[in-house]
């Protein structure tokens, strides 16, 4: 991730490593990894798992997701700023995001459809459909060498292999039961292609309102009080006819990315002004109304991620602001980045690391071999699962020097 910096009398370019956005990035996702891991555990904490759709609690599992989008959010500006920064035109910015939005959607549809595949009916099982979709998307979107001739040709002849691996599924894929078999359907998109949706709104919108700071903190305001409206009933009595969500969850997703948006432009200006000692406590500080809020609106909706309620919205985006300030105080102020070696994959690697849990499941499902009970229950289970997230990270970096790496 790119760092830009501007001076407050002219635009200059400075580019360097924002380790405290890829620190928590890289400990989001082997959080991301090491809940998603629970469903094979037995007796343990219900406060680790994530909440029923009507339970009116917040689950550790449910914070998780939002602080990657808070993340997706903070590193929009450096990635934007970067390209024009080379001199890219709007245009192509916004096919470049147009792009990358579509690769995350596809991929979603593709996994969110998972759970209803009918194996008889599509003439494979899940597992290898899993490993014959990872393996299509890294055809298609693996960070190739720049090269020039053969090598090159090759490399567009591996990509079009993926695209056709792909369609081949696609056509296969055939979910539900007997009786009402169905194709592949968006659903609720997944959680790629909902990361796909809210980078493509708040980049294009980050994108002409860069210029206008308070145009971006009421493009967030404006997504909250849309998604309050929503769960309010608001927007039902002004269409009655209307769909539930004008916008995916009525702009939930959106409003984590803008409170990442706005936490970089923060960062950013406190290092013009030479007050970086005092980001900390300004995102603690920031954190700590959120988190009021969040309580105040535990009056009027329950805390529900399913849901994607305004009370889940302002609590985790809370909890995000107060680990960020922990992570940028430790990280970019006392220089502890090394610290987090071992988990950077994960933080560089993002979508190669979320993707290699589908194969290992799928593998280890084909493979008729299970663990003891005793390494999947209570504690020592979650001990597996720890393990297992850092596994994940590990093949990541085997991966990442074997040049294999997703790059959008």
């Amino acid at each position: 991730m790119l760092s830009v910096e501007t001076s407050p009398t002219r635009t200059s370019m400075v580019t360097k490593r924002v380790f405290s956005i890829d620190v928590f990035r890289a400990l989001t996702m082997l959080t991301m990894i090491f809940v998603n891991d629970l469903w094979t555990l037995k007796d343990i904490p219900v406060w680790l798992e994530h909440a029923q759709r009507d339970q009116d609690f917040l689950g550790f599992a449910d914070t998780v997701f939002p602080c990657f989008l808070v993340i997706v959010g903070m590193s929009i500006p450096f990635a934007i700023q970067h390209r024009l920064s080379k001199g890219d035109s709007y245009g192509q910015l916004i096919q470049h995001i147009v792009l990358r939005s579509a690769a995350l959607l596809i991929m979603g549809v593709f996994i969110v459809n998972l759970p209803d595949l009918n194996a008889q009916a599509t003439g494979m099982r899940s597992a290898w459909f899993q490993i014959l979709m990872v393996t299509g998307f890294f055809l298609i979107w693996n960070q190739y060498p720049k090269r020039e001739g053969t090598t090159n040709a090759l490399f567009i002849g591996l990509q079009a292999l993926g695209v056709g691996i792909l369609i081949c599924l696609a056509f296969k894929f055939k979910g539900g039961d007997e009786a009402h078999l169905t194709g592949m359907t968006p659903q609720w998109w997944g959680i790629l292609g909902l990361i796909g949706w809210t980078y493509l709104t708040c980049a294009l919108l980050y994108l002409f309102l860069h210029k206008q700071p308070i145009l971006l903190v009421l493009g967030g305001l404006f997504f909250a009080l849309l998604n309050i409206a929503g769960h309010a009933g608001w927007l039902h009595a002004l269409w009655p006819t209307g769909p539930r969500n004008w916008i995916p969850d009525n702009g939930a997703f959106n409003v984590f990315a803008f409170e990442g948006i706005v936490a970089t432009r923060l960062r950013t200006r406190w290092q013009q002004l030479s007050r970086e000692k005092q980001l900390p406590l300004l995102f603690t500080s920031i954190g700590i109304a959120l988190l009021i809020a969040g309580f105040l609106l535990r009056n009027a909706f329950i805390i529900s991620k399913i849901q994607a309620t305004p009370t889940w919205i302002f609590l985790c985006s809370g909890i995000a602001y107060i680990v960020y300030a922990g992570v940028y105080w430790l990280v970019d102020l006392k220089q502890k980045a090394h610290w987090f070696d071992f988990v950077k994959p994960a933080g560089t690697s993002t979508l190669t690391c979320y993707l290699i849990p589908y194969v290992y499941y799928s593998v280890a499902e084909l493979s008729g071999v299970s663990l003891p009970a005793f390494l999947t229950t209570g504690l020592i289970g979650l001990v597996k699962s720890l393990l297992f997230a850092l596994l994940i990270v590990g093949i990541t970096a085997i991966l990442g020097r074997l040049a294999i790496k997703l790059k959008l």
